[in-house]
């Protein structure tokens, strides 16, 4: 790869619209900080803040802000065939906005590298090429850990994920297992892991057992169900396993906690 102009942090009021019905005519790669409309080849895509896309030199490309501004980081390049393959082998995609979820330390290397590439200091070449290099990765490995989302997919996953969260804390007996909750948004289980935390706050675990165990207490305080029954509407294969996981949370035994009320 060879970089061409490199903008960091620019920002642009909300009649900014970039038209390129040709393609912007050599690669580039953008970090996109703030709400924003793109057409790609005719596909249109609702870009969140903190996404990143890489558009290939001929590929007929629109873009605009959703909102008051339009902030990105830009860096126009070349790229050969050995360069495009690299950008298979670390799974980035080509004219496909995908969400990075935090793109700071994206930005941040952007940042470093415009000042490599406009200086004159020495090393400022290899500094570059090496740079250049850590970028890459570390979108690639926002990516492979399944922590980003792409922007056309976000809405379905947004919702899929609301849903989960619902019937942890509604219906805890129908919960399913972490592996089943990933592969229902097809997902890898350390992705969405990662995932549910950034939205909602808390580990999928932990969700579970509060889920759990707020419902034991509703039912504890509100019916006579036995504790064996409570245990297994919420979900617990065994007394046993309620029964330790209650007292470890609350300090008491079911027993006491409905003595109590």
């Amino acid at each position: 790869m060879e970089l061409g102009t490199i903008g960091y942090n620019y920002s642009h009021d909300a009649d900014f619209v970039m038209d390129r019905p040709n393609g912007p005519g050599c690669w580039l790669m953008l970090v996109i900080k703030t709400p924003a409309l793109f057409e790609l080849s005719g596909k249109s895509f609702s870009v969140r803040e903190n996404s990143f896309v890489i558009i290939s030199p001929d590929t007929p490309c629109r873009y605009r802000a959703s909102g008051d501004t339009y902030t990105d980081d830009w860096i126009y390049f070349s790229a050969d065939e050995d360069d495009v393959s690299h950008f298979g082998e670390l799974s980035i995609p080509i004219n496909e906005p995908v969400y990075l979820g935090d793109a700071e330390p994206v930005s941040h290397i952007v940042h470093i590298l415009a000042y490599e590439h406009y200086s004159a200091e020495p090393c400022h070449i290899e500094l570059e090429e090496h740079y250049t290099e850590i970028l890459l990765l570390s979108v690639s490995r926002t990516i492979r850990s399944g922590a980003h989302i792409s922007s056309k997919m976000f809405l379905e996953k947004n919702h899929r994920m609301t849903q989960l969260r619902t019937i942890i804390h509604t219906d805890p007996e129908r919960t399913m297992s972490i592996d089943e909750m990933a592969a229902s948004v097809n997902m890898s289980r350390s992705g969405f892991q990662h995932l549910y935390k950034k939205m909602f706050g808390i580990s999928v675990i932990n969700d579970v057992i509060n889920g759990r165990l707020e419902r034991a207490k509703r039912l504890l305080s509100s019916t006579d169900l036995t504790v064996s029954e409570i245990a297994s509407k919420c979900g617990y294969t065994t007394e046993y396993n309620f029964m330790r996981q209650f007292k470890s949370r609350t300090g008491k035994t079911p027993t006491e906690y409905r003595r109590q009320i």
